[in-house]
């Protein structure tokens, strides 16, 4: 191909605003296809369209299950685990935090279950003699709650599904799926972003040098697409790699970027799941209500036999004759019922307690400075590895629709020139 200097400074002599928007035009689709691929994984929550091929959904939210799942995975493998969220809990102080309601329901679940199984005999009973019954069990649920708890430290793996609970949470709940990804990631999001200008930039020099060599109408949308595509691929790349610190050049030093803020992130992320996910009151609920709750039931319901023989003591055979003894199993079954229905209200006033206790920011954030390179990827990389080809075309596909309407204005420009 015989090149024409001359041809070629007097084309861009005659049409320098258009080759010197060319980096600018470039830079333009290299952020905008950044943005939208960086909003195409969080949002839409909830698909929008026609299923199952025509709407979208973010990437995040549509897999939110395996999200949660693989995150869940890395922070019981090596982050967090069951015991680690009740071995710091001291059951006698426990015992002293829920005191007060736990005296209060007492009294109430005495008085029910008193009038259900021997209501002529309860309510004939002088108040004081009532009043004497609800003391002595009183005095003796402190000493029952300590003995719960322990069986619950002991039995930790039977009654509490941490897994069940954060992946549980995630998924019923999709805009702190995304915080979690968004706020761990925000400096890199912010980056891929920018990356788009900076790159995009330069390619639209080359895009500028080639068009003035060729005028070939496919310059345009191809260096469209390859901007689109090339930008997304080579910002993911500089986010995670290298995984240590390497000099390029002689001149500069490059760490994946998500890696080069371990610090920072670890803080981020211990505070997040440690105030949003991990919480005492979801931990709470997870042992009442969760899949293992009726493993947690036996172990109540073993203490609260055991109490209440002991305080029935040598009158037991006479309570047995009084109420039978079918009806005396069932009233023992339905106090513990009765207990189990009280608890999530008379624990809610250990939180405080809970939360200064197990302290699990502190933990998170130490145990992930412990991690691997690889391993302290996993907290963001898969927010970018489920569908990444499809963000990654997206942006490729922008871009060559871009590069079309510029060779179309740019015809047009030259035209009327």
């Amino acid at each position: 191909m015989n090149v024409d200097i001359h041809e070629i400074l007097a084309d861009v002599q005659a049409n320098w605003i258009l080759y010197l928007s060319m980096p600018f035009v470039a830079a333009t689709i290299g952020y905008f296809t950044k943005i939208v691929a960086i909003r195409m994984m969080f949002k839409p929550l909830e698909f929008v369209g026609k299923p199952p091929l025509f709407g979208w959904q973010g990437i995040v939210p549509r897999r939110a299950a395996t999200m949660a799942s693989i995150a869940c995975d890395l922070m019981m493998e090596r982050l967090l685990k069951p015991e680690d969220v009740f071995n710091k809990l001291d059951p006698h102080r426990v015992a002293e935090e829920i005191r007060d309601p736990l005296i209060r329901s007492v009294e109430d679940i005495t008085r029910e279950v008193a009038a259900e199984y021997q209501p002529g005999l309860w309510e004939s009973s002088p108040e004081s003699v009532k009043r004497l019954v609800i003391q002595r069990i009183q005095k003796e649920a402190p000493h029952m709650v300590e003995l719960i708890m322990e069986d619950i430290k002991n039995n930790i793996d039977r009654v509490f599904d941490l897994k069940d609970m954060v992946v549980n949470a995630l998924v019923r709940d999709k805009e702190l799926l995304n915080r979690v990804f968004l706020e761990a990631g925000h400096v890199e999001f912010k980056f891929i972003a920018r990356s788009g200008i900076y790159f995009g930039f330069i390619i639209g020099c080359l895009q500028a040098v080639a068009w003035a060599l060729t005028h070939n109408i496919w310059v345009m949308p191809l260096f469209g697409l390859f901007t689109g595509w090339f930008t997304d691929w080579l910002a993911l790349k500089m986010i995670f790699n290298p995984k240590q610190p390497v000099r390029y050049l002689g001149l500069f030093e490059w760490q994946g970027l998500f890696l080069r803020r371990r610090k920072q992130v670890s803080a981020r992320y211990g505070e997040l799941v440690a105030s949003e996910i991990v919480t005492p009151a979801a931990v709470i609920e997870a042992i009442l209500k969760g899949p293992l709750s009726d493993r947690l039931f036996g172990l109540v319901q073993k203490q609260v036999q055991r109490t209440m023989d002991e305080q029935a003591g040598l009158a037991k055979p006479l309570v047995v004759f009084a109420v039978g003894s079918t009806k005396y199993q069932e009233m023992k079954r339905s106090v513990s019922e009765k207990v189990m229905q009280y608890l999530p209200e008379t624990l809610s006033h250990m939180e405080a307690y809970a939360e200064e206790a197990m302290d699990l920011k502190t933990l998170l954030v130490g145990k992930m400075q412990e991690l691997s390179e690889e391993e302290f990827e996993g907290l963001l990389r898969p927010a970018f590895q489920q569908d990444e080809w499809i963000l990654i075309t997206v942006g490729a596909l922008l871009g060559f629709l871009v590069g079309e309407l510029q060779v179309h204005v740019m015809l047009h420009f030259a035209v009327h020139v």
